[in-house]
């Protein structure tokens, strides 16, 4: 296999290019977005930079502190961006409780047990494995539990009669809800379902594609996908269900009784 071919600086003003000739395009059409490109393309290039000096250090000095800051600093960012996409505010000290602790249970776990079990790293925090895996974890469960979880708000705010109606009819509280919490769990799964039917056929994965670019054998590199598909279907499943169940608990009160305002920044009226 052929090594790979390093970039340098001028090669990505160069693909720089591209994303300022789709903000020139997109103000001359006025379609509001090409500050934003312009904006975004600098905030990526700055935090990849950054994260890419930090990890370097990492690297050379793998020592298991150092490696548990950085895997807190991502829950920390992950929890608060799984809020920042909810289109009604959730209470902000509860709601990242149940972000933290549904990726805790999912993605933390499932990383763990790669470590352990299936990569069998030694020793088991290798940063070269640890960062990058619980990184794929964490970015594609969040995805999944911002999605279901503003599914299940959502609905639950619009169905609220219906399932007033429910509990008044005889139905528990795990009941009435049962309905929008699976349709939730479905639309917080539906990402990484299609990601797997498509994966190979209609695209290839970016961590098999980055790895055949680094000069890995291409069979390697789709066993190494294999695994962080199934990793991510597993970490995505068990956190959105963790998610769900946490707030289809708080949703009720002692008594069954149907309560936004538990959950909810601001009641709702």
């Amino acid at each position: 296999m052929r090594e790979l071919i390093s970039l340098s600086s001028y090669d990505l003003m160069l693909a720089s290019l591209l994303v300022l000739a789709l903000a020139g395009v997109s103000t001359r059409l006025r379609l509001g977005i090409g500050l934003q490109l312009i904006i975004a393309a600098c905030r990526t290039t700055a935090q990849l930079l950054f994260v890419g000096l930090i990890l370097k250090k990492v690297f050379e000095h793998a020592e298991l502190h150092w490696i548990a800051l950085i895997t807190l600093v991502m829950l920390v960012v992950a929890s608060w961006e799984i809020l920042a996409r909810q289109k009604r505010k959730i209470k902000s000290w509860w709601g990242f409780g149940v972000s933290a602790s549904s990726l805790v249970v999912s993605s933390f776990l499932i990383t763990l047990i790669a470590l352990f079990f299936i990569i069998k790293t030694d020793p088991w925090y290798t940063p070269q494995y640890t960062i990058p895996l619980l990184g794929m974890l964490l970015g594609n469960t969040m995805n999944g539990i911002a999605l279901g979880m503003d599914r299940f708000v959502q609905t639950a705010w619009q169905q609220r009669m219906v399932i007033e109606q429910r509990l008044m009819l005889g139905q528990t509280a795990m009941e009435a809800i049962r309905e929008i919490r699976n349709e939730s769990m479905r639309a917080g799964m539906m990402p990484i379902i299609n990601a797997m039917a498509a994966a190979g056929i209609v695209s290839l994965p970016g961590m098999m594609t980055g790895q055949i670019l680094a000069g890995s054998e291409p069979i390697e590199a789709v066993k190494y996908q294999i695994m962080i598909m199934f990793l991510i279907t597993a970490g995505t499943g068990f956190g959105v269900m963790a998610a769900l169940h946490f707030l289809s608990k708080h949703l009720f009160d002692d008594r069954e009784r149907l309560r936004f305002d538990h959950i909810l920044l601001i009641k709702e009226t």
